[in-house]
């Protein structure tokens, strides 16, 4: 397992991170997603150890605080060899304050997840999702706080706009206060949108990627293709699940896969695996979190690294998975003198 640098920040990470979402299935969507026990999940953490695979990624909102839980309890015993990654933003009660980035709402929920994690720091904490109703420089002077005070060691956000990402980082940079090191983000295939404004931004700052939903929520597993209906088992079943995954047309799926299942036929590899490898040899992208229902998913998801995809390769996905960016993106490619692509 390759390793690297997370950010602006001294830490290193491996170019996979496993995703606790599958565990508990707790809720339509979580269910959906997996519904890994304590056993269970233990057995996947041992598959990932083995392989060099040592970061794992949570949230509170995983099946409402259960998944942490169960990540507490399959990493006891070895938290020195683990780095635990998790986040919170979303709701988690019913009360006015139970949702938000709020001083009121981050130390409580720091506190919530180091109780389920069963630790007494974790490595890297991350805003689910933008909160326009906090100022910046409370959720900022927070942070700053819990890292003096050795709960967390590095922040990060997750879903955040480039307007939100960058006056985040220009009010810590101004303060010197913590900075976010990573932002966890959508990105595959089926959906390239990062590249338009976070990848640039991202790498004039230093700001590495966490990969979310590396197989486009489900579909790039190589079960969906043209033609053929759905696989019996798939979180697209769950209507609450394709209701919060990222829209895309059967059409642009199916051109997609069609991309890879020849790229396929050249290599001897997965679908998943080909679409993991080709994020792995993007700018900006430290680490793509995956998950799995059981440790043969797993174990093919690990095959995603050791090898590389040729240039002609990546160019032929690059072409078939392209769309033309919303504005002012597109009007910018029009002058790739000045705008030339991240490399």
């Amino acid at each position: 397992m390759d390793y690297r640098q997370l950010g602006s920040s001294g830490l290193k990470v491996p170019v996979l991170s496993f995703g606790t979402g599958t565990f508990g299935g707790g809720g339509e969507m979580f269910k959906s997603w997996g519904a890994s026990d304590v056993a269970q999940a233990t057995s996947l953490v041992d598959v990932c150890l083995e392989a060099g695979l040592t970061m794992f990624d949570s949230a509170d909102v995983y099946s409402q605080g259960k998944a942490e839980e169960i990540l507490g309890q399959a990493v006891k015993g070895r938290r020195d060899q683990v780095l635990i990654s998790t986040k919170s933003t979303f709701r988690m009660g019913k009360g006015p304050n139970d949702v938000g980035s709020s001083r009121y709402h981050l130390v409580r929920s720091v506190e919530a997840s180091l109780k389920r994690l069963q630790t007494d720091v974790i490595d890297v904490y991350q805003l689910h999702g933008f909160d326009p109703l906090t100022p910046v420089e409370e959720v900022l002077q927070t942070f700053d706080v819990l890292v003096r005070a050795g709960k967390i060691r590095y922040i990060g956000c997750s879903n955040f706009s480039g307007w939100h990402l960058m006056k985040a980082l220009a009010y810590s940079d101004n303060h010197g206060l913590p900075r976010y090191v990573v932002h966890q983000a959508y990105y595959s295939l089926l959906g390239r949108d990062y590249e338009w404004e976070l990848m640039p931004l991202a790498l004039d700052q230093k700001v590495s990627a966490a990969v979310w939903s590396p197989l486009g929520w489900g579909r790039l597993t190589g079960k969906l293709r043209r033609g053929q209906p759905m696989p019996e088992t798939s979180r697209l079943h769950s209507q609450a699940s394709r209701d919060n995954g990222p829209p895309v047309s059967d059409e642009h799926i199916y051109r997609v896969v069609d991309a890879i299942d020849a790229i396929a036929k050249e290599t001897g590899k997965t679908v998943p695996q080909i679409a993991i490898n080709w994020l792995l040899q993007r700018p900006t992208v430290a680490t793509v979190i995956i998950g799995a229902r059981n440790e043969e998913q797993l174990r093919q998801n690990l095959g995603a690294v050791g090898w590389h995809l040729t240039a002609e390769q990546i160019a032929a996905l690059d072409a078939a998975s392209d769309v033309t960016p919303a504005y002012p993106y597109w009007h910018q490619h029009n002058f790739a003198e000045r705008n030339p692509p991240p490399v």
